[in-house]
């Protein structure tokens, strides 16, 4: 049984340099094809990629996402996930031509630019359902695992009930760390998640981690300090810097994970 789409990486250079190469017969016909990644554990013996063609002209100021629903029209045993359609649910995650993003909002014209055959697959490095729907209980149960919300300053065992008053320098302090939409394009493409899925939390987990870390609000942070302590949790992170580059939100998890990094040896050492 195929598990999991580790291969995927090693062929995506393979696929541009074949893309490149069909431009000319692409464009005599005047069609777009669109090779989407099928793989169903209880029919497939091993995924394929199968092949659907679109007039381009009609389909030129579409999203991707859009295209999607077309197949899905015509082959009703396609499976995608998606929601919200507008980059904020982050649900529609997966490697389009490569790279990860967000089938919403990957227009046709981009894509257009660089290649004239769109390639797409299920994330990288998640089990797969179907299609391109993945299992993400690993990122979650990674996610859970940082606390991902404000923790009271309980003394006696008794939580004050007030408003969280917080100054505008303090609030200022959080801007580029609360945007996470939780899509997984960031985790799918850190080569340390893909080989340390259980104990590593992975670069959406830390930068949500280090968001909290930061709140004045918070009351936690020793005790947050002392749940990433592994070598695990946090230092599995070698600053490849693949999450930057495919967050479709623009945010900056190595950055975060970078400061959490020289929070936990200043607490080791006992220097905060």
């Amino acid at each position: 049984m195929f598990k999991r789409n580790f291969a995927n990486r090693f062929f995506r250079k393979k696929e541009i340099i074949s893309c490149i190469r069909n431009t000319k017969a692409t464009r005599k016909n005047n069609h777009l094809e669109f090779s989407i990644y099928r793989y169903n554990q209880d029919i497939h013996d091993s995924p394929y990629m199968e092949s659907y063609f679109f007039n381009m002209e009609e389909i030129r100021n579409m999203m991707l996402s859009d295209v999607l629903f077309k197949i899905k029209k015509k082959d009703p045993t396609f499976s995608f996930r998606i929601s919200c359609r507008q980059g904020v649910c982050g649900s529609d995650g997966m490697n389009i031509n490569g790279r990860n993003g967000l089938a919403c909002i990957t227009s046709i014209k981009d894509l257009l630019k660089k290649c004239k055959k769109v390639v797409v697959k299920p994330l990288t490095g998640f089990l797969i359902l179907k299609d391109l729907v993945v299992n993400m209980s690993d990122f979650f149960d990674r996610y859970k695992e940082i606390f991902p919300y404000i923790i009271e300053n309980n003394e006696n065992g008794c939580i004050k009930k007030r408003n969280h008053i917080q100054s505008i320098s303090q609030r200022n302090k959080l801007n580029g760390l609360y945007g996470c939409i939780l899509c997984a394009c960031c985790s799918s493409s850190c080569p340390s998640v893909w080989w340390n899925t259980d104990k590593f939390i992975g670069p959406a987990g830390l930068l949500t981690s280090y968001r909290f870390l930061s709140d004045d609000r918070d009351h936690g942070k020793n005790f947050r300090l002392n749940h990433l302590q592994d070598s695990f949790k946090v230092f599995k992170c070698h600053n490849i810097m693949n999450c930057i580059s495919s967050c479709p939100k623009n945010l900056n998890p190595n950055r975060a994970i970078r400061k959490i990094k020289i929070m936990l040896l200043k607490n080791m050492l006992n220097l905060t």
